[in-house]
């Protein structure tokens, strides 16, 4: 899409992410072609010929319903197949069932000859993209979990609530897995380039830091009310995959909270885990190691032992 060449995306499961995530794609006038990949040919062939009727109303999209053989040309491979969190289930939950399904769905993959960068949206995706690293054989930076992406945009939505401002001039991140261990990095929250602390007691002097501790629980806990209510979560993490989408292959350099691996940032070491990086057209460019409390390392570092603890069993299995 940028430059002469022809931009290629294959999704790998057309579920409730994958097809929001298509649909994303093609509003956002993002690739050039399409490609859905799911066991259920029938289903997938259905959102191609459903997809490829909004094209009037959208960009030019080229879509079809295909198979592992057209990963060869394929610049991104996104993963959103497995075992979905049912009600009651964390995501640490899934890691048996859901790395089993990866070997294989990696494996094909490969067998193609794909030689782009892979992301990875299933759950737990910080061990699934570490499993997706390993089966694969790339090189790290091209192995890119979606990671604390959306936990953040949930983290900056209801901070623009509670402040009234647009979430847009809300700063800060959330850290660590992409589960029930993650952390707010408070210590660099900002509102424009405010403090957040200094902010509230300036703008807005009613506020507690009960107030703020109530947010990241909501945060934390969002995918629990939402598939409570509904079933599954998915159209903001399809969104947030768009975006990281947009900034390999438009070359962004942008700074976003993924699952990448750990080589000595922040004390940690081999394994896959949410925390800022520079991503571009060559994948995971950087980790940025931001300034961390004392309590927010503890934080991170007890999110990290949890992660691997969880991997063990699995790891030693496969």
């Amino acid at each position: 899409m940028y430059g002469s060449k022809t931009s290629r995306v294959v999704i790998i499961g057309t579920g409730f992410v994958g097809s929001s995530y298509a649909f994303s794609l093609i509003n956002q006038n993002i690739t050039d072609e399409m490609v859905l990949i799911d066991l259920n040919k029938e289903k997938t062939e259905g959102d191609a010929m459903d997809l490829n009727h909004g094209i009037p109303f959208g960009s030019p999209t080229k879509i079809w319903a295909g198979d592992y053989a057209d990963c060869k040309d394929a610049d991104i491979v996104v993963i959103t197949a497995g075992a979905n969190q049912r009600p009651g289930e964390t995501r640490l939950d899934l890691i048996g069932k859901n790395v089993k399904i990866f070997k294989n769905i990696v494996g094909s993959v490969m067998n193609s000859g794909f030689n782009g960068i892979f992301i990875v949206a299933t759950n737990p995706v910080d061990v699934l993209s570490y499993a997706t690293w390993k089966f694969s054989g790339l090189p790290m930076e091209r192995v890119i979990g979606s990671g604390t992406i959306l936990d953040t945009a949930r983290f900056r939505f209801l901070l623009s609530e509670y402040f009234d401002i647009d979430v847009r001039n809300i700063h800060g991140y959330i850290m660590g897995e992409h589960g029930d261990t993650e952390l707010p990095v408070w210590s660099q929250t900002r509102i424009g380039s405010e403090p957040i602390k200094r902010y509230m007691s300036k703008y807005k002097p009613e506020g507690k830091d009960e107030d703020l501790d109530e947010i990241f629980i909501n945060v934390r806990d969002a995918a629990y009310h939402i598939i409570e209510r509904k079933g599954a979560t998915h159209y903001a993490i399809a969104m947030g995959l768009a975006r990281l989408t947009k900034a390999v292959l438009r070359n962004e350099h942008s700074i976003l909270t993924v699952s990448t691996l750990m080589r000595g940032e922040y004390g940690l070491d081999d394994l896959y885990i949410g925390v800022p990086a520079i991503v571009s057209e060559r994948g995971v460019e950087r980790t940025v190691e931001i300034d961390l409390s004392e309590k927010e390392m503890e934080q991170l570092h007890h999110s990290a032992e949890v992660l691997k603890e969880a991997m063990k069993p699995v790891f030693d299995e496969s």
